[in-house]
């Protein structure tokens, strides 16, 4: 009964996997061979695509990428070339190869032109970047969707297979991402974009042989010369694959290194009084390198070596972290005898900047004391040494003659009903010289 069951369940597997009763080997064919032909709308087809392609990657815009990528006729010499390869059908694998080469000029000339004439300038070219760094995953998605695309091409009721392999292995946005690198000289961009084509290329060719000889199509044989082309297509392949895994690795460990960097920023986000208001991962070299800016109270030299450590325990090593005190502030500890000690000292500086304010304003006081008049006393005593006065006016300035410097001077004007003699007026001059004690005093009647 066992065995009866596990016979029913082979049967059953078979009768889902088989593709016998779905697949057209003469139709299949001939629908390749048809989609090889490089003339006519093609030519302008793919012209249109590609510009439509090199506008999407210029402004960042997806639905324009995915757009073109339905458009292009690129997919047809490729699957021409696997199948070719896979039929021991050289006339088939050489024009496929030719029209193809064709295709790639064209969509070069067109994208070259493109974005030597655009106006248009991005900072961050990202879907053009995205094309510059091929992986294993871009091989895996290559030789599935090739594989996809051709059982599509072989099977008698079309579906929508191939626009979605068209879309899922990207032939022509890094076609159009190497024009970019051309038209800029840009050798990141035109030698990571080319290495994509390829691997797409020949991947998707892949899939193709692998497809001839999973649903047996007849050999034709019809070169002698075939082995030699298909040896030397897995040569090509197994170097591509070396090469995918490589960088493939590579992007793994800077995915890693991201991720470990950003954990480790978020946790030590504020360390005591200083936090991270700043970082910058460096991937573009090696080692990878993660760069912090601090702000608040410089680290001390303990909390620095735990830092250290704590990066060390994620996997950052110290040659790897790179701290930047450039907003911190180095803040003195003091003890309370040297608080009290400052504070005196400070009271003693302000008690001496006092008394010295204090001294200056007196000086200036006494100064402007001497300077003052006995105004009131003075008429009144001229008056009584002369009872013809009525009126006195005291006025201060300054003399200055060819025999002595710059001196002040007393003006005494004095008015009378009567008019005081010489001798009088030279008394009277020699008694203000003595009662205001000034050498320069000058008496004048009116």
């Amino acid at each position: 009964m066992n065995q009866d069951f596990l016979i029913r369940i082979r049967v059953f597997m078979r009768s889902i996997l088989s593709l016998n009763t779905y697949v057209d080997i003469q139709a299949t064919n001939e629908n390749i061979r048809k989609n090889i032909a490089f003339k006519g709308p093609n030519v302008y087809i793919l012209f249109f695509a590609v510009v439509i392609a090199s506008v999407g990657l210029n402004v960042n815009s997806i639905p324009v990428i995915i757009g073109a990528m339905l458009i292009s006729p690129l997919m047809g010499p490729i699957i021409g070339f696997g199948h070719g390869l896979g039929t021991g059908d050289s006339e088939l694998l050489l024009s496929s190869f030719k029209n193809l080469c064709v295709m790639i000029g064209i969509s070069l000339l067109a994208s070259i032109l493109y974005f030597l004439v655009t106006p248009l300038e991005i900072d961050n070219p990202t879907e053009l970047l995205a094309r510059t760094r091929p992986t294993i995953y871009d091989v895996m998605i290559a030789l599935f969707g090739g594989l996809a695309g051709t059982l599509e091409t072989a099977r008698k009721e079309k579906g929508t297979v191939l626009s979605g392999v068209a879309i899922a292995t990207a032939l022509m946005p890094p076609l159009c991402t190497v024009g970019y690198g051309i038209a800029n000289l840009s050798w990141k961009y035109t030698i990571g974009a080319s290495f994509l084509f390829i691997i797409n290329c020949i991947f998707i060719a892949l899939a193709a042989y692998i497809m001839a000889k999973f649903l047996k199509f007849p050999n034709v044989n019809n070169q002698p010369n075939h082995a030699k082309y298909k040896y030397i297509t897995y040569i090509i392949i197994a170097g591509m694959i070396v090469t995918s895994i490589y960088t493939g690795y590579n992007v793994i460990k800077e995915n890693n290194f991201l991720k470990v960097a950003n954990k480790f920023v978020r946790k030590n986000q504020s360390i005591g009084k200083t936090y991270i208001y700043d970082y910058n991962v460096n991937t573009v070299n090696t080692p990878y390198t993660l760069e912090l800016r601090l702000a608040g109270e410089s680290l001390s030299a303990q909390t620095r070596e735990m830092f250290y450590r704590d990066a060390e325990s994620v996997g950052i090593m110290r040659n790897q972290l790179h701290i930047v005190e450039d907003a911190t502030i180095q803040f003195e500890k003091f003890n309370e005898t040297e608080i009290v000690k400052n504070l005196i000292q400070s009271n003693e500086e302000q008690l001496k900047q006092r008394d010295d304010s204090i001294r200056v304003l007196n000086n200036s006081l006494e100064q402007y004391i001497k300077l003052q008049l006995p105004v009131k006393q003075l008429a009144a005593e001229l008056m009584t040494q002369l009872p013809s006065v009525k009126d006195v006016v005291f006025t201060r300035g300054e003399r200055m003659t060819r025999q002595s410097d710059l001196s002040e001077q007393i003006v005494v004007i004095v008015y009378s009903d009567e008019k005081i003699n010489h001798e009088e007026i030279d008394r009277l001059t020699q008694w203000l010289k003595v009662r205001l004690n000034m050498e320069n005093v000058m008496l004048i009647n009116m």
